[in-house]
Formats: C-alpha cells, structure tokens, sequence
C-alpha cells in the first residue's frame, strides 16, 4: 500500500522545533563550560566571595580560656598595677612577690627584722571571704602604729590578699575561685591533692576544681615560693566562716594542733572545728607542714562579714609568741 507524502508546510514546523531543542541544549552547555572554569580561575586566584554584612545584634564579647576555647565565667580584666594600698609615713610599703592571672599584683608585708618568722595570708578565697582580707587590712595598720608587738626576735609577713582576682570578680559566692575556676586552697600539691572530690558537707555554690594539677595555678606557686625562701615557724591562713581552727597535716600534725589550741583559746573561735563531713585536699596549711614551716592553720572567722579584729589582734599576739 501507497503511503501518502507529509505536507511540506508541516515538515518545515518540525525542523524548526528540533532547532529550537538544539540551540537550548548548545546554551545550557555553553554556560555550564562557562561557569566551571570561572569557578577554578577563582579558585586559582585565590578569590572568595565576599560575605554579606552580619547585622544580627551580638551581645558583650565572650571571653576565651586557651586553647579549648571553653567559655571562662571567671574571667576579670587584665590589669598592669603596681601600686600598693598602703604607704606608711616613713615610706615602707609592699613588696610584690607575684601576679595574678589578670596580671594583679600579690603584696606582702614585712614587720620586724628577727630570725624568728611568721606568716598570715588572707583572701585566698578572694571577694567571697572578703572579710580577712579587710582584717588583714586592719592588722597591717595596727602593726605600722604599733611595731611594738612584734618581738625583738621575730619578723611578721602578712599576704594581704592571695586571690586579688577572684576579690575583683564579686564579693560573694562568685568571688571565690581564682580566674581559671580553681579553688586556691585545693591546689597546692600536698599528698593528699586531687583535682576533684567528695562534694558531701563541702562547699557546693560554684563549680570548681583543684587545678590541673597541685600548684598549676601562679598565684598558689606565688605563695609556695615564698614560703620556700624563708623559715617559717608558724602560719595562719585566714578564712571565713564560723568552724574553727583547722591544723595542718594529714592526719593533723602535733605541733600544729598546739598551735590550733593556742589560736582558739586566744579567740573563742571553735576547736575541734566543727565537722561537716568535708574531706579537704590540697590546703595551705597541710602542704605547709609537710614542707619545713613548723605549724600550719586554716582559721575561721566568725562569719562573712565581721573582721573580729580584737579576737585577731589576740590571735596575732598568741602565733608571735609560738615556739615549734
């Protein structure tokens, strides 16, 4: 059978839509090839896209413990001071014996030129005991008008306040690390030293820590360091509040506990201490005694915010008159 011829009108429609078709195809090629080799001329140029303008709204700067990039909650601003809160009239002040994290100076004052030497340090707990840092702000004034109650034979050291940072943080519970969240009376490397602990009967407002390891903090190798320098016999590191005198030692050492008795005879504050069930680790006073000082005590104030002054002033005559 005879098959009939298309009309050519309708073959010129279909070599127009195949044309159409192709000329699609060759475009979308065409700016493929394009696009791909901008692409790596870019890349070989080293060019990037500009990124748009963030206008989201951003709170204050978070500030950045190193090289975790772990957010530090307590961070307080660097400082370059040296001055020191006291001058006296014949112009003897403070020496610095070492900075804080913020770069605050640690201060310590000297009475008294014997071979006999004592040591009381305060405000290791910094703004959340600020009461022993003002009671050693007391006991320095009062010794400068009264040099007489230093012994002939002794010399009297006084560290007004060992967590300068922690005192600028806050006064109260968020004042009481250091700025690397350490708790300063946890880290010094006594035996008995442990990064974390029991949390029963303890202190439990903040987190906190013993540091990475026994002495990793500086204002605590500040403090380890000039204890090594001299012989000390006898130390009271000052804290608040309200359970009594702690001797040094673990188990608590003899001539520390004579000392422990002495204190809370001279100051009413308790002895035993009151037992909360704490374990503490890592203390002042324990590193002390396993480190050539005599005797050691951690001492109580009556709460957070009472110096006790004449109870210490007491307590001051009583660690002066101490033999080991």
């Amino acid at each position: 059978m005879k098959r009939k011829k298309r009309p050519a009108s309708s073959n010129t429609w279909i070599y127009i839509i195949w044309g159409v078709n192709i000329l699609v195809v060759v475009c979308l090629l065409s700016g493929a090839f394009f696009y791909f080799n901008s692409q790596r001329a870019s890349a070989a140029n080293g060019q990037v896209e500009t990124p748009r303008a963030d206008t989201t709204p951003k709170g204050p700067p978070t500030s950045y413990i190193l090289p975790s990039l772990t957010p530090n909650p307590y961070y307080t601003l660097p400082v370059f001071e040296t001055s020191t809160p006291f001058i006296f009239a014949n112009g003897q002040g403070a020496n610095i014996i070492g900075l804080s994290l913020a770069s605050r100076p640690i201060e310590v004052y000297t009475f008294g030129n014997g071979a006999r030497e004592y040591l009381i340090v305060a405000g290791i707990h910094g703004g959340y005991e600020r009461n022993t840092i003002e009671l050693a702000n007391e006991l320095i004034r009062y010794v400068n008008d009264h040099p007489e109650v230093i012994p002939q034979d002794a010399t009297l050291y006084i560290i007004r306040n060992m967590n300068p940072d922690g005192e600028a943080r806050a006064e109260g519970v968020d004042g009481r690390v250091n700025n690397n969240g350490v708790d300063l009376n946890r880290n010094f490397p006594s035996e008995n030293w442990t990064a974390e602990w029991n949390r029963d009967g303890c202190w439990i407002y903040r987190p906190t820590t013993g540091g990475s390891y026994g002495g990793s903090e500086p204002e605590t190798r500040t403090v380890m360091s000039f204890i090594g320098s001299h012989d000390i016999q006898a130390l009271i590191s000052y804290h608040s509040a309200a359970l009594g005198v702690f001797p040094g030692g673990v188990p608590w050492e003899a001539d520390s506990i004579r000392l422990a008795k002495a204190l809370a005879k001279a100051t009413g504050y308790p002895y035993p201490p009151l037992d909360t069930g704490c374990i503490y680790t890592g203390t002042l006073a324990d590193w002390a005694v396993e480190n050539g000082v005599g005797a050691a005590v951690d001492m109580e104030l009556a709460n957070h915010r009472d110096t006790d002054f004449n109870k210490n002033l007491n307590a001051l005559k009583a660690l002066l008159n101490f033999v080991p």
